[in-house]
């Protein structure tokens, strides 16, 4: 387990892990893009159930379960469990981060940016009040309403919001409580950081002006875009190889 900060002030980085989607070396370099980026102490916690391989710094916890039915599609959904009311005896600010992000900038400001719950704005549609999940933060035990809600009415839940995401926003936005990260911190490497047609055919991809945590959503994950593929047809890029400067241990 990484140092630990006084209890007045304990920081931690929160990640998520399970099934075979990412191997253990995406929760490793995490770790140590994390270190590098954040100044002080933190702790890092994987919430996983396959802790296999990863690195000694980190404090491997199971996922608390959500007993969902069998057989639903994979929605994210596991997500909402980092708002257990008592998350193992954690106690402190969280920053929860996708294990597939790429750190670029300083974490520093993540910790002590004014909000309550805070939030990547969507992407493709500003206009609405969904957020990207794969960057937020929030108090640990702040918001237990959040999961037991989602708890007694999941059925209910599952055919309004397509995701957690959508659930999550909208639930602490009708509490007054959402807030968006600002627009240049996590930028999308889909929508940002790939030159526009046609340039894209002669210039390789790059970090976006301003950013501290790239995210890598939908087809896209780091080792895909430093090799330079795309899942989609007829979208090609060239090979990021920004990506190996920072997703490393």
């Amino acid at each position: 387990m990484g140092a630990t900060a006084t209890a007045a002030a304990q920081r931690h980085v929160i990640c998520m892990k399970w099934g075979r989607k990412y191997g253990s070396e995406y929760v490793n370099r995490l770790y140590a893009m994390v270190r590098r980026h954040l100044s002080g102490d933190f702790n890092l916690v994987c919430l996983t159930d396959d802790s296999s391989g990863i690195r000694s710094e980190v404090q491997c916890l199971p996922i608390p379960p959500l007993d969902l039915p069998a057989g639903i599609p994979e929605r994210g959904w596991n997500k909402l469990a980092s708002f257990s009311a008592d998350l193992y005896g954690l106690r402190g600010t969280a920053l929860f981060l996708d294990v597939d992000v790429v750190i670029t900038g300083s974490l520093d400001d993540f910790f002590t940016h004014p909000g309550e719950f805070l939030i990547i704005h969507d992407y493709k549609r500003p206009w609405r009040i969904t957020g990207n999940s794969s960057v937020y933060r929030f108090e640990l035990g702040a918001h237990p309403d959040v999961l037991a809600y989602f708890r007694g009415h999941f059925d209910e839940i599952r055919h309004k919001f397509r995701n957690e995401q959508a659930y999550l926003s909208d639930f602490l936005h009708r509490q007054g409580k959402l807030a968006y990260w600002p627009k240049a911190w996590c930028p999308s490497f889909k929508y940002d950081g790939i030159p526009r047609w046609p340039s894209n055919y002669w210039t390789a991809p790059f970090v976006p002006a301003g950013a501290r945590i790239v995210i890598f959503h939908g087809e896209c994950n780091p080792p895909d875009a430093l090799a330079g593929r795309r899942n989609r047809r007829f979208r090609f890029i060239k090979p990021a190889t920004w990506v190996a400067e920072h997703w490393r241990e």
